[in-house]
Order: structure tokens, then C-alpha cells, then sequence
């Protein structure tokens, strides 16, 4: 088959309920679609280079597209984590939902208010844990300055957190928060 449009559609139609079955074993249903579709994206964009038999080449883009995603959602975590941490101790036991729950926006409207510069810093730091050289090469500024900044952004962002959890703080009460509403 000389036709790459040809050639990728029977690849496709092939192997895409194999390469799903494959994600679904791992992910849940839409990370499963999602990856499943790129995978064949990347076939797409190299489908000189994909070899005979194509099975194991497809499902082997597919597990490192899980794993990344894997990666991706820990480091969001971790960054949620970091930010709740900002805020006091995590203590787990004892702690009902609707705390949590207050914590998390808490966070989540602390981090909004950074700038975009701030939060890239942040991001770039703690989403992909980037080392300082690196991270400084994305923000096309030396790594001294990276540094500077980084700080410059947790700081504010511990600040922002501190005003966060002070105006949602739960010695005003819901009906506190309502009347000035």
C-alpha cells in the first residue's frame, strides 16, 4: 500500500479495539479514549516508521502515553498537596469532607491569584519538576533570576493562601459568609 491514508486507515481499523482494550485495562473509560486516540495521532505522524507487525509498536506508545499521564496527574496532586500544606498540618483522621472541601477551594483561589509569571514559575517547579536550569531555559531567563522568582511566588502564594483561609474561615460561619453575600 503506497497510499498513507489507505495504509493508516487499515492500520486503524485493525488494531483500534485492540489498543483501547489494552488502555481500558489501565485507565478509566475517557483517559482510555483519549489515549487510545493519540496513540494513533503519534501513527499517524510516524507512520513511515511504524514496523511490522504494528501491534506491539501501537501498544507501546499507548503505555507511555498512560504513564505520562500517570506522571502528570501525581505531579498535579503533589502541587494540590504542597499548596494545602502551605495552609497547616494535613491530618487526614478526623477531618470531615466539608473541611476538605474548603481547604481545596481555599487552595485552588490562592493559586488563581498569582500572576502568570508566578504561577508558571510554580508549575514548571513542582507540576514537572523541572531542576532550576531547565526550568529557567522555559522562561528564557537565567536560572539566578528562575530562582528569585520561584521564591518570589511562593511567597505570595503562601500569603494568598493565609488571605484565602482567613476570609473563608469557618469561625465566620456559613450564615457570616451569607450576610455579607
Amino acid at each position: 500500500m503506497d497510499d498513507p491514508r489507505q495504509r493508516f486507515t487499515g492500520l486503524y481499523d485493525r488494531h483500534y479495539r485492540n489498543v483501547l482494550g489494552y488502555a481500558l485495562l489501565r485507565a478509566d473509560g475517557g483517559t482510555a479514549e483519549d489515549v487510545t486516540s493519540e496513540t494513533f495521532l503519534v501513527a499517524w505522524r510516524r507512520l513511515d516508521k511504524v514496523p511490522d507487525p504494528p501491534l506491539p509498536w501501537l501498544l507501546g506508545v499507548a503505555r507511555n502515553l498512560l504513564a505520562k499521564q500517570r506522571t502528570s496527574r501525581d505531579r498535579r496532586q503533589a502541587l494540590v498537596d504542597r499548596i494545602l500544606a502551605l495552609g497547616g498540618t494535613l491530618d487526614h483522621v478526623g477531618r470531615d469532607i466539608a473541611e476538605q472541601v474548603v481547604n481545596r477551594e481555599n487552595a485552588l483561589a490562592a493559586l488563581a491569584s498569582l500572576s502568570d509569571m508566578d504561577a508558571e514559575a510554580m508549575v514548571l517547579a513542582t507540576w514537572y519538576g523541572m531542576p532550576p536550569e531547565q526550568a529557567a531555559v522555559v522562561m528564557g531567563c537565567s536560572t539566578r533570576t528562575y530562582n528569585v522568582r520561584l521564591h518570589r511566588a511562593r511567597q505570595r502564594l503562601e500569603a494568598a493562601l493565609r488571605q484565602e483561609t482567613a476570609a473563608r474561615s469557618p469561625e465566620k460561619g456559613l450564615f457570616g459568609r451569607l450576610e455579607k453575600a
